[in-house]
């Protein structure tokens, strides 16, 4: 956190900047008032960079339009219905929103918007009181008429009208606290968290479209695990994400298992560090944070008590796979994002067999082969090790050597076999002329085959492949 005088001296920086200085000096001739607001004034006093410049005013959308053109490289108002217009100034993307004061009936997932006339009331009707600071352009006036700057020092999140107001106006200001809660690692004042929990089913007002990206922003985070902790301990998970709450088994003196809710956002928490450690993949990456979350949500389902007191949770990687697929349609994700997820769910166990005998190479195609493509199988590389929790460190570093042994296998036939398009010798067209057949299913069950061969006994050449396939062609007809 800084002092006040260092975040002003930031903030008065960022005012002479190629894009804020001329967009405040045209809407100072034009004789309306412009506010950087928001997001860039929080994170100023954090001492934290940002990549959005919002700005408030009194003018409405065509008014902001005329001012903005002539200084803009490029313009849109694609949220004009909300008073926001967007620009490029200076190579920097901006949008200004006319004074808000929103209005609610109660009922409807979309408030009325209503246009209010100061800068002061439009910071009142904002989510939280440390985003609801501004800085007046061009006379860098510090406006915080909520006490953001106080709740800062203290990390509390507060709301700037009373919680129940404020959440009954717009509930997925609730899904925000968790995801502030975990971006900023702040603590959410007890009467804001009190209004959470009781006005938490409201938040079935909220489109699927809203709650999906409200989820995504707090999976984003670097350290999501607060804010998931949040959503279930007010029961805003129980009506958006009931499949992690679910996680929370009962635990009984005689049948003893790990605590799988714990056990998930631990995973999680390791997902991420490999994601960022390994950089392969661009981060955040939502596909893994979502598999790491989501992975054993198969197992409430499939809890089985054995003798002796053991717990068993049979084909939960496949059960698991189907809720996911039902909640990720449900909350409006897209078809690539759904199927890459259950998959990982799906394959997530499948590592823990190598590590109590090695593989055969063919296993080891056909592990990169479910796989998918070659980003997928980075994703599965960390789900599974992030999967591993055993405080037992000879444990541990026992299956971290085997997935170093796998991966290392996987490179050695990747190099030698062109690994990430294994695919059989002859190609359709191929297969055809050499069974003299016509386009029809028994092609795709002879390219099935074959395979299948190029899996279990890596490349073998065309006329070895043709062989193979007439010998299979005789058979099957025999």
């Amino acid at each position: 956190m800084q002092s006040v005088a260092a975040a002003l001296d930031r903030l008065a920086e960022q005012a002479a900047s190629p894009t804020v200085a001329p967009l405040a000096e045209a809407f100072a001739a034009a004789g309306r008032e412009l506010a950087l607001v928001g997001g860039p004034v929080r994170d100023a006093f954090l001492d934290r960079s940002t990549n959005d410049l919002d700005f408030t005013t009194d003018a409405e959308p065509d008014e902001i339009l005329a001012i903005v053109k002539p200084i803009a490289d490029a313009h849109w108002d694609i949220g004009r219905q909300f008073g926001t217009i967007g620009a490029r100034i200076a190579g920097e993307t901006v949008e200004i929103t006319t004074y808000r004061a929103d209005s609610y009936d109660g009922e409807s997932r979309k408030p009325d918007v209503v246009f209010g006339d100061t800068l002061e009331g439009d910071l009142t009707r904002r989510d939280f009181t440390v985003n609801s600071m501004a800085l007046r352009l061009p006379q860098l006036e510090l406006v915080d008429p909520s006490g953001g700057i106080e709740d800062l020092l203290d990390g509390v999140l507060r709301t700037p009208s009373p919680p129940e107001q404020s959440f009954g106006d717009d509930p997925l200001r609730m899904m925000r606290a968790a995801r502030f809660a975990a971006q900023l690692e702040f603590e959410v004042e007890p009467d804001t968290l009190a209004a959470m929990s009781a006005l938490a089913p409201e938040i079935h007002r909220i489109s699927a479209e809203r709650v999906r990206e409200e989820l995504s922003k707090l999976l984003s985070t670097r350290a999501p695990a607060r804010g998931i902790r949040l959503l279930v301990d007010t029961g805003l998970a129980d009506r958006m994400l009931p499949e992690v709450p679910a996680l929370r088994l009962e635990r009984d003196e005689h049948h003893r298992h790990k605590d799988v809710y714990e056990h998930s956002l631990t995973v999680l928490e390791q997902a991420i560090d490999y994601e960022v450690a390994r950089g392969v993949l661009d981060s955040p990456d939502l596909v893994v944070r979502l598999a790491a979350l989501l992975h054993d949500v198969g197992k409430p389902a499939t809890r089985r008590y054995e003798a002796g007191g053991a717990v068993s949770f049979h084909h939960h990687d496949v059960v698991g796979a189907k809720l996911v697929r039902k909640r990720l349609r449900a909350l409006r994700y897209d078809n690539d994002t759904v199927a890459a997820v259950s998959r990982l769910v799906e394959l997530h166990l499948r590592f823990f067999g190598y590590a109590d005998a090695a593989w055969s190479d063919s296993a080891v195609r056909r592990y990169v082969r479910d796989a998918g493509s070659a980003e997928q199988l980075e994703r599965l590389h960390i789900l599974s090790r992030a999967d591993v929790t055993t405080r037992n460190r000879r444990k541990a570093d026992q299956l971290a050597f085997a997935y170093d042994d796998l991966e290392e296998r996987i490179a050695r036939l990747a190099e030698e076999e062109e690994l990430a398009a294994v695919r059989p010798e002859l190609d359709g067209q191929q297969i055809m002329a050499a069974l003299d057949i016509k386009p029809g299913p028994v092609v795709g069950e002879a390219y099935s085959y074959l395979l299948e061969v190029r899996l279990d006994e890596g490349p073998i050449g065309e006329d070895a492949a043709r062989e193979r396939l007439l010998a299979w062609w005789a058979a099957r007809g025999a």
